[in-house]
This record gives C-alpha cells, sequence and structure tokens, in this order.
C-alpha cells in the first residue's frame, strides 16, 4: 500500500529501551492454517503527560448601576428566504475501475510496521483476498499463494481495489479501515491516530494491540509490546 512518510517528531516522547513487535494475520475469518509470525526489534516510547490547566483567576463583582430604562419593542423583520440544500461532497477519484477479473470480498487484512519514526511508528493495511490460488496467479501471482491483493503493486487498479474491498472508515468517513487500539477509537490520547492523508495507516505512539477493519468487520491486527 502507499502511504505518506511521515516523520515529524512528537515532542515530549520519551525513547527508552527496546522492544518486540509480533504481527500476526487475524484470525477472523478462519479458512487457512495461521501465517508466520514475524519478530522486529523498535524502540518504545509513551505518550507526554498533559500540563495541568491553569486555576483561572476570580473577577471582581461590579457594584451594581442604576436600572437602564427599557426601549420599545423592535419591530420583526420579514424572514429570510431558505436557500438551497448543500451539494454532498463526492468521493475522491480513485484512478480507475476493478475488473477483469473481478476480485472476491476481503478476507484478511495484513496489518505491518511501514515506517520507524523516532517517537512514532507508522503502520500500514492492506486487503487481501483469497484463498484462491487461481485468481491470485491470474492478476499477476505466480508463486502460488493462496492469498493476495486485489492487484499488485504498481497496478493501475490497485487503488480502486483496495478502496472496493475495504470501504470508508467508521469515523472519518475516508475510504480505508477503521483503526482501533486495544478494542477502542484510534485517537491521539489512547496513543494511535489516523494518518491525515491516508486512511490506510495510522501513527503508533505506544505499545497495544492495533487493529485496521473492513465494513465487512473483517479485521487485522498488529501488536506492538
Amino acid at each position: 500500500m502507499r502511504a505518506s512518510a511521515a516523520g515529524a517528531v512528537v515532542s515530549g516522547l520519551l525513547i527508552a529501551g527496546c522492544h518486540t513487535i509480533t504481527e500476526e494475520l487475524p484470525t477472523r475469518p478462519s479458512q487457512e492454517a495461521p501465517g508466520s509470525t514475524i519478530s522486529i526489534q523498535l524502540p518504545s516510547f509513551a505518550l507526554p503527560t498533559p500540563s495541568p490547566a491553569p486555576t483561572p483567576r476570580s473577577t471582581p463583582t461590579p457594584a451594581p448601576g442604576p436600572n437602564p430604562t427599557p426601549g420599545p419593542n423592535p419591530t420583526p423583520g420579514p424572514n429570510p428566504t431558505p436557500g438551497p440544500n448543500p451539494t454532498p461532497t463526492p468521493p475522491p477519484p480513485t484512478g480507475g475501475t476493478c475488473t477483469n477479473p473481478d476480485p472476491g470480498p476481503v478476507t484478511k487484512i495484513e496489518v505491518k510496521v511501514h515506517i520507524y519514526g523516532a517517537n512514532r511508528l507508522i503502520l500500514d493495511s492492506t486487503p487481501m483476498v483469497g484463498p484462491d490460488a487461481e485468481y491470485c496467479k491470474k492478476i499477476g501471482f505466480t508463486d502460488g499463494r493462496r492469498y493476495c491483493p486485489p492487484r499488485p503493486e504498481g497496478h493501475p487498479e490497485r487503488i480502486e481495489c483496495d478502496s472496493l474491498l475495504m470501504g470508508r472508515a467508521a469515523d472519518t468517513g475516508r475510504i480505508g479501515p477503521t483503526w482501533k487500539i486495544n478494542g477502542a477509537p484510534c485517537v491521539f490520547e489512547y496513543g494511535c491516530e489516523n494518518h491525515p492523508d491516508n486512511q490506510f495507516s495510522s501513527f503508533a505512539y505506544k505499545p497495544g494491540l492495533f487493529e485496521a477493519c473492513a465494513t465487512n468487520e473483517v479485521c487485522g491486527w498488529l501488536q506492538l509490546n
């Protein structure tokens, strides 16, 4: 998948020690024996502790003045003419169609570390179809695999096919998976953040179980320890 190589430093994040990432293919749906497990060394990191909010200073109560003389009631003006309903924003173009051959539904989602940053990791997700060795071979994977992305990397229909399989995220409404951390929404306070330019990617700021789920509720995950 494509992802913006974001390496911006998040201030106040601490780096200490090394830990292990364990990546597993999702178990939902279970159509084939579990895949391989990959261990990678990475720095650990922690979220910054927010500073306490300053205590507001009290404002002295002004002395009461004389009661103002009431003025005449204002004359109501004409009711404004309602404008036309706003036109919904169309989805962004995704570069073409996804046909010949049509992919089956997403049955697995691969989640992996895409970029190692000083204070965060950038995760990436890829929808997978299968088990269908014939389909995988037909679109260019000749190594006998039974699960594969809907199109090879660099194919002109890759973006359209990935979008078709993954659907739109429940929280952002963008094309791509819904990200979660430890079952909670992907927000900075929990150590997760949606990528600003690519819903297929997310930022990881702390250890936890990161999930990427398609609209058909198939999810892939990556455990960061």
